[in-house]
């Protein structure tokens, strides 16, 4: 995957709320509902609101798929943050097979998958399909079910842990950003 493609990836994707409304009722009202539960801390929004960089964040999504209900809301939260340095757009998976076919993980097509770009598009990091805390805790429940449905959101402390393995990686890929020396010869600092 190079910037030309990822550019015109993300050309042809949705800001978040446009995403959602291309699902059915029920599919909406169980984002929603989790959406609701999703809360950051102080200390996270000053972390976010201190980027500097900004960066291009794509993910590719099923509307359908509980994993996705579960944490892509909570991408949601971190890109609202601070909008100017992060822009936030989804693509569906199943209508972008191209983009599909190029992220397999452990040999399938899981969703969520997040794709971190600089501002050029260079890639930066793809991160998905499920944080280690979403597997720490589904394999604690042992559901059995290969992808849970998103009827019932978990307990808090689960949606928080999420939110810090999310932000972890953002915040990563913003101090590779700060820190390139390709970007930083382009601003000047």
């Amino acid at each position: 995957m190079d910037a030309t493609f990822l550019s015109e990836k993300f050309q042809q994707s949705l800001p978040y709320d446009r995403y959602l409304a291309t699902g059915t009722d029920e599919q909406r009202r169980r984002w929603q509902q989790f959406d609701e539960l999703v809360k950051l801390n102080d200390a996270q929004s000053q972390l976010l609101a201190s980027f500097t960089r900004e960066m291009k964040l794509l993910v590719v999504s099923g509307i359908w798929c509980g994993d996705c209900v579960q944490q892509v809301p909570l991408i949601r939260r971190i890109a609202d943050a601070n909008p100017r340095r992060i822009d936030l757009r989804i693509v569906d998976r199943d209508a972008h097979p191209d983009l599909r076919d190029r992220l397999h993980i452990n040999g399938g097509h899981r969703v969520p998958v997040a794709i971190f770009m600089a501002e050029d598009f260079e890639p930066c990091s793809v991160f998905g399909e499920r944080t280690l805390t979403r597997y720490r805790a589904i394999a604690q429940r042992q559901l059995g079910a290969a992808c849970q449905t998103g009827i019932v959101p978990p307990d808090q402390d689960e949606v928080a842990a999420t939110l810090q393995d999310w932000l972890d990686e953002v915040e990563r890929v913003q101090l590779m950003l700060r820190l390139s020396p390709r970007l930083r010869q382009k601003h000047g600092d």
